[in-house]
């Protein structure tokens, strides 16, 4: 448990790189054609090399805020955007590795595909957001943290199902860098929710009208919910997410009862 913030970036910028030259240099690619991989997950793949994509575009946003001109937060972002767009490098590679088709303009493309409507709301929310300022931190650091669980919990569940050994050395990789961000973020969220009951209130109001599954908005719903479907579909996949995610949301301060995630979950994996 931190005290003040500065731990929490102390305590991040400590932690290795997973993804490093030697890790890269150790990828046997030449193995992944000798492990058959299911068709059924390469549009989950192509989903979350996406959605790690569009880190460039989230952090633009948050740049446009309060929350993003905080020299805490922005030195995270700044180590945080170069790791996601890592991500979904290494995700594409391995998609190349599998013979399944992708384009060397995946990233232009990924982001060319994102509707009109996601920036107008987003630049929308983004004034809406300002207009609380430094209090509106708090909701920006919740919302990261159910994002970045749910991907970690996300990439589990893939390797677990796939059961390829070199898509599961890859994402074991991220995975270890996503659960950095989400202690990033819940840690700093905690100690923002702490020290106000607006922000609380603030963080609990929002996150139970608008949020949505990872990648909402920027894909096409029914893409989401194959993917949820996919990794989360059942009594059993919602009960992991619950118990991974909903249920340590539900710690932090104001958060306690919060069902909203876990029954977004399911409306999505049933749509699929």
């Amino acid at each position: 448990m931190f005290e003040t913030e500065s731990e929490v970036l102390d305590w991040y910028e400590r932690q290795p790189r997973a993804i490093s030259p030697d890790f890269l240099a150790g990828i046997r690619w030449e193995e992944v054609k000798s492990h058959p991989l299911n068709p059924a997950f390469v549009p989950v793949l192509h989903y979350m090399r996406d959605v790690e994509s569009y880190t460039a575009v989230y952090y633009r946003e948050l740049l446009r805020t309060p929350t993003g001109r905080d020299p805490i937060i922005r030195k995270f972002m700044d180590r945080w955007g170069v790791e996601e767009m890592d991500h979904g490098a290494l995700l594409n590679r391995f998609m190349e590795e599998a013979g399944v088709p992708t384009s060397p303009r995946w990233q232009e493309e990924a982001l060319a595909s994102i509707p009109l409507r996601y920036t107008l709301e987003n630049y929308a929310a983004m004034l809406v957001t300002n207009r609380f300022g430094r209090s509106f931190s708090g909701t920006h650091m919740v919302w990261g943290a159910i994002n970045e669980m749910t991907t970690l919990q996300a990439y589990r569940r893939l390797w677990k199902a796939a059961g390829h050994p070199v898509l599961e050395r890859v994402l074991r990789a991220i995975a270890r860098e996503e659960s950095a961000h989400g202690k990033f973020y819940a840690s700093i969220a905690r100690l923002r929710l702490e020290r106000s009951k607006f922000t609380r209130g603030l963080a609990r109001f929002f996150v139970e009208r608008f949020w949505g599954p990872v990648g909402q908005g920027t894909k096409p719903r029914s893409e989401m919910d194959y993917v949820i479907g996919a990794l989360f579909g059942g009594g059993d996949g919602l009960g992991f997410f619950d118990e991974q995610v909903s249920r340590r949301i539900r710690r932090l301060p104001g958060l306690a009862g919060l069902e909203t995630l876990t029954r977004r979950m399911a409306e999505s994996g049933a749509r699929a």
